[in-house]
């Protein structure tokens, strides 16, 4: 499978063969995260994968030829799901900052385990370049996210390395910051960049 394709929601799909396909897919997937969680990105192969989900090793194969294309579609179905929720933040300035604090301290509906396993691939593309279009997107969207707060991209690109340094905390901290402690962090880098320009 290209790495450039994209799982799709096998209920919507007619075609017989294809949503059994999608679901295969979708099966792999969440095995290859429940791997990460448990025993983090570098356990990833396509045998433990293949145990994980109960299905031959020549399933995980077919479908993925490499573990760099498991990881980059596990890793592009994350970033769906946090895409997803930067879109449909409110257009309300103040609600869509609360909401992205939110995002940030709670993740994507993960549970910390999850969130950790979502931060491992983001960081595992420091040494797998296939993983890096997928880390160039969310830095993509956060920045768009942040625009119409700070027009100057030097000021975006600080509160975005301050959200991602959140994210990273959220993780490795006990307790995690909560949503209100990102707000308002957030919130004052925000308002300290507007100051200055």
């Amino acid at each position: 499978m290209s790495t450039k394709q994209r799982v799709e929601d096998p209920e919507n799909i007619s075609d017989g063969r294809r949503r059994k396909g999608e679901q295969r897919r979708r099966l792999l997937l969440d095995a290859t995260m429940e791997v990460i969680a448990r025993d983090g990105v570098t356990a990833v192969s396509q045998r433990r994968v293949a145990a994980e989900a109960g299905v031959p090793p020549s399933t995980v194969t077919y479908y993925y030829a490499t573990v760099d294309d498991l990881l980059v579609d596990t890793l592009t179905r994350v970033n769906d799901a946090y895409v997803r929720v930067v879109d449909a933040l409110p257009e309300d300035p103040d609600e869509a900052l609360r909401g992205f604090a939110a995002l940030i301290a709670e993740g994507a509906g993960s549970d910390r385990a999850h969130a950790l396993a979502e931060m491992e691939l983001f960081l595992i593309a420091a040494r797998r370049p296939a993983l890096r279009e997928q880390v160039d997107r969310w830095t993509a969207a956060v920045d768009a996210f942040l625009a119409p707060y700070l027009p100057d991209p030097d000021a975006r690109a600080g509160v975005a390395a301050a959200s991602d340094g959140y994210f990273l905390r959220c993780c490795t901290s006990n307790p995690p910051p909560d949503a209100d402690e990102v707000h308002r962090a957030l919130r004052r880098l925000i308002d300290r960049e507007r100051a200055a320009l």
